[in-house]
């Protein structure tokens, strides 16, 4: 980095200040998906750029990121499970998932930052680090340990503040209600313990939504940057011959875990609705424990697929993919699903319009900020049932006009170079790390 400034006698002094970059995360991996995708996504790319660049990171991501970056040993550095760590896991498998994320598993969370601290103030030193950067987890409230490191901390981008729609406020137990009231009014006193967020130089938040859901008494710069990019060297669309007829099916797909917020249950009574009217196909990619009960609702309606590929008026369930497999079924579909009713983020649905496909999801979180009117359909949850029937319309309406999809695939593509593309936030991010970093003088 240049800093200039007019000095007496001088017409301009010049200083070079080095960018040197430390990413402080839990995980780095694709394979976790989620937030665990984003350090990754900041080590890879300052890494191709040329940006001196480290990365502290938990053991459990050892073998991806080893077999990713082979000759980075010097540059990675792992933190290993403590006997704690492992109590506290077997503990998080027992309790609701999001539970389990605000107890079990926001005490591991603490564990790793301790022991980070130590590796990330040696590493300060020893690698002259200008900038500290921790970009997860995104949770808004989530107290940080990282601080007093001797580089300015930026952190982020968060995302949070999100429950369940009014109409599905059901969904989340009294247990769940209470722990997360707690959690949230407790979360004050835990960032003044914990004062990383407090005395950081920057904080980023994706929307309005986060930027209310900080706790009070933080670091008084806060700027807006969404979290999630795509990769669009990895997510490319497929190139279809103007003189190729339509299929007369459409091919829909849904990515992500299954689990009961993600709401494949909801997406299945639709399908089955919506494929008596035309003609299509839903291949679900992603595991989960709500695994056995979908494929049992699946065979209930009738539309469960004999095998693993979906015939006409069925359903398939595919299991976990890798992203490189994901690109390729993606390029084989019409659209992308998400009915999710709890999505802070949402990656997957930027993928897909990657990819040049639209996409119908809820109307609610992180997919209601990446879709507009013109590449996909936002499904409004106002009720269940009237939930089940608006998806139904949506599958309907995008499997009779194959028109209207391509232009929304068109648009969607469009939209996601323009403001979702990883390189235009490596930019952007590049420009916040030299904003931190202190005048030698």
């Amino acid at each position: 980095m240049i800093k200039t400034e007019n000095t007496p006698g001088t017409i301009q002094a010049t200083i070079q200040v080095p960018l040197r970059v430390l990413i402080v995360a839990e995980h780095a991996s694709a394979r976790f998906g989620g937030e665990a995708a984003l350090p990754l996504h900041y080590y890879r790319l300052l890494r191709q750029r040329g940006i001196p660049v480290w990365l502290v990171v938990h053991a459990r991501t050892r073998t991806e990121l080893e077999d990713l970056f082979p000759h980075d040993a010097k540059h990675i550095v792992f933190v290993e499970d403590t006997a704690a760590h492992r109590r506290l896991w077997q503990l998080s498998r027992l309790l609701p998932h999001r539970l389990s994320n605000f107890t079990a598993g926001f005490a591991m969370r603490v564990l790793t930052q301790i022991t980070q601290r130590r590796v990330v103030k040696q590493m300060v030193s020893n690698q002259r680090i200008s900038v500290i950067h921790q970009p997860m987890p995104v949770s808004p409230k989530e107290p940080s340990l990282i601080h007093g490191m001797g580089a300015p901390v930026i952190i982020g981008p968060m995302n949070g503040g999100i429950d369940f729609p009014p109409a599905f406020h059901h969904m989340q137990s009294r247990t769940e209600d209470f722990a997360l009231a707690a959690g949230r009014s407790f979360a004050n006193l835990m960032n003044r313990l914990l004062p990383g967020k407090r005395l950081a130089a920057l904080l980023l938040v994706a929307n309005d939504r986060t930027r209310k859901a900080l706790p009070s008494g933080l670091c008084n710069r806060v700027e807006t940057m969404v979290e999630n990019g795509v990769d669009l060297e990895l997510w490319r669309p497929v190139t279809r011959a103007m003189t190729t007829p339509p299929s007369p099916v459409t091919h829909y797909a849904f990515v992500g875990r299954l689990v009961d917020w993600k709401a494949v249950d909801l997406l299945l009574h639709a399908f089955s609705r919506a494929a008596s009217t035309a003609p299509m196909t839903l291949t679900i990619i992603g595991d989960g424990i709500e695994r056995p009960a979908l494929e049992q609702l699946a065979r209930e309606l009738g539309i469960l697929s004999a095998d693993a590929t979906a015939a006409v008026g069925k359903v398939c369930f595919s299991g976990w993919m890798s992203q490189a497999d994901c690109v390729t079924r993606l390029h084989h579909s019409d659209a992308l699903v998400l009915p999710s009713l709890m999505e802070c983020g949402g990656a997957v649905v930027l993928e897909a319009m990657a990819t040049g496909i639209p996409a119908i999801a809820t109307d609610w979180g992180g997919p209601a900020d990446y879709i507009d009117e013109h590449c996909g359909i936002l499904v409004a949850p106002v009720s269940r049932t009237a939930f089940i029937e608006n998806m139904a319309r949506a599958l309907i309406r995008l499997a009779t006009s194959p028109e209207e999809r391509r232009v929304m695939g068109q648009a969607a593509r469009a939209r996601v170079i323009q403001h979702f593309d990883w390189e235009v936030k490596i930019d952007r991010m590049l420009e916040l790390y030299r904003s931190v970093i202190p005048d030698p003088r």
